[in-house]
């Protein structure tokens, strides 16, 4: 019981030094760690955040293999719309062109969150903060 009052107390003051912050002006988000403690990172410090399109992969290398992943499924899918009924001597296949356009914009997006999340890692370890829970 006195570790959750403990706990409660820290909780506490890590949640008026964050709203401090933010009145100052501050951009915070006050997350758990990994190890379960309150803390309030400066906005540098986050980069898969939960509003930004719920990521389920937390590293930056695991965003990366999927915009490598979904780059290929791309690349596959034009040179199944264009070379292969081209070869044949048939027009392209312009229906693919959405799924293709769609690929394009997830990849975008996966390389923009695996840089953030990259970027932000780099951050943390330079000051020492702790590693952001789920």
């Amino acid at each position: 019981m006195s570790n959750e009052l403990q706990r409660l107390k820290q909780d506490e003051a890590v949640t008026a030094a964050h709203d401090e912050a933010v009145a100052r002006g501050e951009k915070r988000v006050l997350r758990r760690t990994t190890t379960g403690e309150l803390h309030s990172y400066p906005a540098d410090e986050i980069g898969f955040t939960p509003g930004r399109g719920q990521a389920q992969v937390r590293t930056w290398w695991g965003m990366a293999v999927l915009a490598v992943t979904m780059a290929l499924l791309s690349l596959l899918a034009v040179v199944g719309m264009f070379v292969v009924p081209m070869s044949r001597g048939d027009g392209p296949q312009w229906g693919g062109l959405v799924l293709v356009a769609m690929g394009g914009l997830f990849t975008w997006y996966a390389v923009r969150l695996a840089r953030d999340e990259y970027r932000a890692k780099q951050v943390r370890r330079e000051r020492g903060s702790p590693e952001p829970g789920a």
